[in-house]
């Protein structure tokens, strides 16, 4: 078999999805520090399982089309880092099959290329010995085994996924953290996984998993497109239209002189006559997504770059006129100029963000990392011209910033990492200020407050000189363990002895697993300890995290 067909390749996905499922325990294993947190599994299962939805909705059978579908059903369901960097990679496959009626080892291996060049723009700093060095790796051994014209699908794919296992166990060496916690990468494991069920699916076998054990697929149980209803965020709102005429075009025969920076010009252009601005662009293509009321400056602006093909216009509001023409009429909410979205885990962290004047509390943070769609849907709930987003977890970063791309709404992303920074930011905030200057001050605030987190090692390890036990209280502070005992309040007192220094005030929020009466008992032993610290305490309610400690 050489080449695969539409139905073939739906299935191959379906195979990858499951494949993925059943699996995503083991993945979350990998995670490189002790702590009950690692989600690289579970975030890229769900971003699939998302995509597998779409994509079983769709009722063509082109491949084009399917490759659309899940596309756009991954960015939709994209969580955590892993998640967004798989949804890149199938972005990738969406791109290099628009225009193919069938897939081959030659147009496979494109795909793979496509998506990795996606997935390595999407990170602002791409570090090697992560997923995007294995999907690299693959894709140039496909681009490589794809040259023999006669080569069988099934072995060109076993090359492929060969090649992918064999750099993920080298991966340990290029990152010496992987090394410390004897693991290989998790998002590798993922990507490797997913390709694996679509090999083994192409070929009729079962899937595995990771320890070898067979297990008989069913591929079609879990992707039930009825049982799970998602916002589409390419679905026109017709309600709120600011913005009437919906305008969609190709830019071909880019002119010589048009580079990256004039195509980042054109889109930032276009977001200053419209909103839900979409640009897509690669060597000789530019496909353009744009809400305007003038769609004669966005396409005077394409017309800077080459030549037009393939335009459409649409006027929302006569067809939103069409749709309700016998309904009540609905009284427009007037936008109010800034509104915030903060990210955060517990009922107190919830309560304390609301207390700071947030708009809009998205439930995720450790262990359940929102998708795009939650954040994109929370940004446009906040009804706001500048709506300022705080992921509070590095794993929400990147989700966050294709949640901006897609949002109703000028979006900024502040890169805080924790909740302290959160509420650091918070704290700078101004609900009448200037959108850039509410940016800028928000953001000086992050990396001002030392942090550390109180939680238990879920697994036998050595990091930082400290030889961990499961089950064992540890100290993170800065992505190194700094304590460990076996007592909670001991932990973080030694813990704050190490962040604390020529500081002038600790505050502490204690987790569901953390009595009102226990936290009261720490902060009277640390303010007798730390008579020149200043000792705040507040309900947090966060899970797997006894306590998370500021310092300032």
């Amino acid at each position: 078999m050489t080449i695969i067909d539409g139905s073939k390749f739906k299935e191959m996905l379906a195979g990858g999805v499951k494949a993925l499922e059943i699996n995503r325990a083991t993945i979350d294993e990998l995670n490189v520090f002790p702590v009950p947190d690692g989600d690289t599994g579970t975030n890229m299962s769900l971003t699939l399982s998302s995509a597998m939805r779409e994509a079983n909705a769709c009722k063509s059978l082109h491949i084009e089309d399917i490759a659309q579908a899940f596309s756009r059903g991954a960015l939709k369901g994209a969580r955590g880092n892993s998640g967004v960097i798989s949804s890149q990679i199938f972005k990738g496959f969406a791109k290099a099959l628009e225009g193919k009626a069938e897939l081959t080892p030659k147009a496979f291996a494109q795909c793979l290329k496509c998506g990795t060049e996606i997935a390595y723009s999407a990170v602002t700093k791409p570090k090697e010995g992560t997923i995007l060095t294995v999907i690299r790796v693959m894709a140039e051994t496909a681009v490589s085994a794809a040259r023999s014209k006669k080569i069988e699908f099934t072995d060109f794919l076993k090359k492929v996924i060969d090649a992918g296992e064999e750099i993920l166990q080298k991966t340990p060496e290029m990152l010496p953290v992987l090394k410390k916690a004897g693991v290989v990468d998790a998002g590798g494991r993922g990507i490797v996984t997913i390709f694996d069920g679509m090999y083994r699916t192409l070929c009729g076998l079962d899937l595995v998993l990771i320890s070898g054990e067979s297990v008989k697929p069913q591929l079609d149980s879990s992707f039930d497109s009825a049982s799970s209803k998602e916002f589409d965020s390419f679905e026109n709102d017709y309600e709120n239209i600011t913005f009437q005429y919906c305008t969609e075009y190709f830019i071909t025969h880019l002119k010589k002189e048009v580079t990256e920076a004039a195509i980042d010009k054109y889109r930032d252009h276009l977001m200053t006559i419209g909103d839900c601005v979409l640009v897509i662009s690669d060597a000789d293509l530019v496909k353009t997504h744009v809400h305007t009321n003038h769609p004669d400056r966005a396409l005077k602006a394409a017309l800077e770059l080459g030549e037009l093909d393939g335009v459409k216009i649409e006027n929302m509001l006569e067809q939103y006129r069409k749709i309700h023409e016998n309904d009540t009429p609905v009284e427009e909410v007037e936008k109010k100029n800034n509104a915030v979205v903060s990210v955060c885990c517990g009922s107190g962290m919830a309560d304390i963000f609301k207390d700071l004047f947030v708009d809009v509390v998205v439930e995720g943070g450790q262990t359940m990392n929102p998708s795009v769609d939650a954040i994109l849907t929370a940004i446009n709930s906040a009804n706001a011209k500048n709506v300022y987003v705080l992921p509070n977890n590095s794993n929400i970063i990147l989700a966050a910033n294709q949640a901006k791309e897609l949002a109703q709404a000028d979006v900024y992303v502040i890169p805080t990492t924790n909740i302290p920074e959160g509420i650091s930011a918070m704290l700078a905030y101004d609900e009448e200020g200037e959108a850039q200057e509410n940016y800028d001050n928000m953001c000086g605030t992050v990396g001002s407050t030392c942090v550390a987190e109180i939680t238990h090692a879920v697994r036998s390890t050595r990091m930082n000189g400290y030889s961990v036990k499961e089950g064992d209280i540890i100290g993170l502070s800065n992505k190194k363990i700094v304590a460990k005992t076996t007592s909670v309040e001991e932990t973080a007192i030694t813990t704050i002895k190490k962040i604390a220094q020529d500081k002038v005030m600790v505050t502490l929020y204690y987790g569901e697993g953390v009595s009102q009466e226990e936290a009261e008992a720490l902060v009277a032993r640390l303010s007798a300890e730390f008579e020149e610290l200043e000792i705040a305490c507040y309900f947090g309610g966060q899970p797997h995290y006894f306590y998370i400690i500021s310092a300032e």
